[in-house]
């Protein structure tokens, strides 16, 4: 079993008291904090665009001892012999034989399921961790539009799907509105939607001092305006992932349960994958949600030694 270790000064971290009274009432506030303020272990996801899983293992076991990922079959879970901690300085990463990619951000295209001949659209895509991770699973057929609002995003985009060997995608920049207007129809989406990022303290401590209840509201504002552009432009029967780093109900079940409430053709669909997981958040601050958002698969840090993460599968019937 990893053993865990702690952040050098993690005593010195102070939480907000909101933060502490909201989180002791959603999870195990000690097992939770000890977690968060620990290191995250380093993980790869082989890119077999390139080259194979036994290839990449033959030609990195020398120096990195690979774990596998119980839940995606080219995820390992990296750890080098003496220490070194940059395992995006490799020959390996340069030539994109590996994506260098948080565990927990490997289950978001596993649940999408892509095809060899899908249209997909990754809503959020950059820096294309999520989108790459696609393409591979897609064999580099069908389409891909792997769009973001932000131009700076798109250089670190365009650059990882070229260093990956992606051909079947499509960068764009703009507003998910844009697509509906061209009267564009998915078979699948991905909507990694942009969070307040509560999941990910561990790579971003930052994230302590800068949390506050208001900045979630208006998140979880944007969030609800992406979730339904995405809806109206998936086809029927198509299927949409929708995905968080947060951990925070506001931006993932409350989410989740308005797409229930205002789109009788949308049907949650279970999960299923070799995963330590926590129950979904039914009801928050006296607002209970859709009992099918049970199916929802909600992790937190200490569920499987990752970031925080949500994400839930929903069909259009």
């Amino acid at each position: 079993m990893h053993k865990l270790k702690p952040f050098p000064d993690a005593e010195k971290y102070e939480f907000k008291e909101k933060f502490i009274e909201r989180y002791g009432k959603l999870t195990d506030w000690e097992t939770y904090k000890k977690y968060t303020l620990s290191f995250l272990r380093k993980s790869i996801r082989v890119n077999t665009l390139k080259i194979t899983v036994k290839e990449v293992i033959s030609r990195m076991e020398k120096n990195w001892i690979l774990e596998p990922i119980p839940w995606c079959k080219e995820g390992y879970w990296a750890e080098h012999k003496k220490g070194r901690l940059d395992i995006g300085n490799t020959i390996e990463h340069t030539l994109g034989y590996y994506y260098v990619q948080e565990a927990a951000s490997m289950i978001p295209p596993i649940a999408l399921n892509p095809q060899e001949n899908d249209i997909i659209l990754d809503m959020c895509a950059a820096p294309g961790s999520k989108a790459s991770q696609i393409a591979q699973y897609m064999q580099n057929k069908g389409l891909l539009i792997a769009n973001d609002i932000k131009g700076d995003r798109l250089a670190a985009l365009g650059i990882n799907l070229q260093r990956t060997g992606v051909f079947n995608a499509v960068v764009t920049m703009m507003q998910g509105q844009n697509f509906e207007k061209a009267g564009m129809k998915f078979d699948k989406i991905l909507l990694d939607a942009p969070c307040s990022g509560t999941g990910t303290i561990r790579k971003s401590v930052k994230t302590i001092r800068m949390w506050n209840p208001d900045m979630i509201k208006r998140i979880a504002g944007l969030q609800r305006i992406l979730i339904r552009t995405a809806w109206n432009i998936l086809k029927k029967e198509g299927v949409m992932v929708y995905s968080t780093c947060s951990q925070e109900p506001e931006e993932n079940e409350a989410v989740i349960d308005y797409l229930l409430e205002n789109f009788k053709d949308a049907k949650l669909e279970e999960i299923k994958l070799n995963i330590n997981r926590s129950p979904a958040v039914l009801e928050f601050r006296g607002k209970k949600y859709n009992p099918e958002v049970s199916k929802c698969l909600r992790l937190w840090p200490q569920d499987n030694d990752t970031e925080g993460f949500f994400v839930a599968k929903i069909k259009k019937v």
